[in-house]
């Protein structure tokens, strides 16, 4: 078994605007890039897990969503690192049109997407970190068993329950910093 790094992607990997789905609307968060070479160093695994609400909205196709992941992922790898998997939840209970409007396990707060990832790519979630800016990513690494959660952003953490993170960081180097010792 592995230990991996999972990242949220909007917010985390790209900076957070209203759906991002097209290449020329992408800006990378500082330090992504540094965060994950230190990662793939330390023999983790990168696994994105998504939630993609604009796919069941309406707004934009998996199609359209594979095309600017395969381009993302393209960006890591001239960058000297791979991303290892992809993992999204295009479905919302509430907002989703036609057959996206549905409950799922793997979207976030849910912790589908990481217990697949776990068994896909046999991952030891104990030993694994997810970095996440929101309530819910948090509360899908806890529910999934991931040993660390992070919380990126500027902000006191919202929810007093037990899903709360082992730490906040103002940015990616941070966070690089607290798990690589860096």
């Amino acid at each position: 078994m592995r230990a991996a790094l999972f990242l949220d992607r909007d917010g985390v990997i790209n900076v957070e605007k209203d759906y991002v789905h097209r290449i020329e609307d992408v800006e990378f968060v500082d330090g992504i890039f540094t965060l994950c070479k230190a990662a793939k160093n330390a023999g983790l695994v990168i696994v994105v897990v998504t939630n993609q609400a604009g796919i069941g909205r309406g707004y934009y196709t998996e199609t359209q969503f594979r095309t600017l992941m395969d381009w993302m992922k393209d960006r890591f790898v001239e960058r000297g690192v791979a991303l290892d998997a992809v993992y999204h939840c295009p479905f919302h209970p509430e907002h989703g049109v036609g057959d996206y409007k549905a409950d799922s396990l793997d979207r976030k707060p849910n912790p589908g997407m990481i217990l697949r990832a776990q068994t896909d790519l046999d991952i030891d979630l104990a030993a694994s970190c997810l970095i996440g800016d929101k309530d819910s990513d948090i509360a899908a690494a806890r529910a999934a068993g991931v040993g660390t959660a992070i919380l990126l952003g500027s902000r006191e953490y919202a929810n007093e329950t037990d899903s709360r993170p082992d730490c906040v960081v103002q940015s990616l180097d941070e966070a690089t910093r607290r798990l690589f010792a860096c």
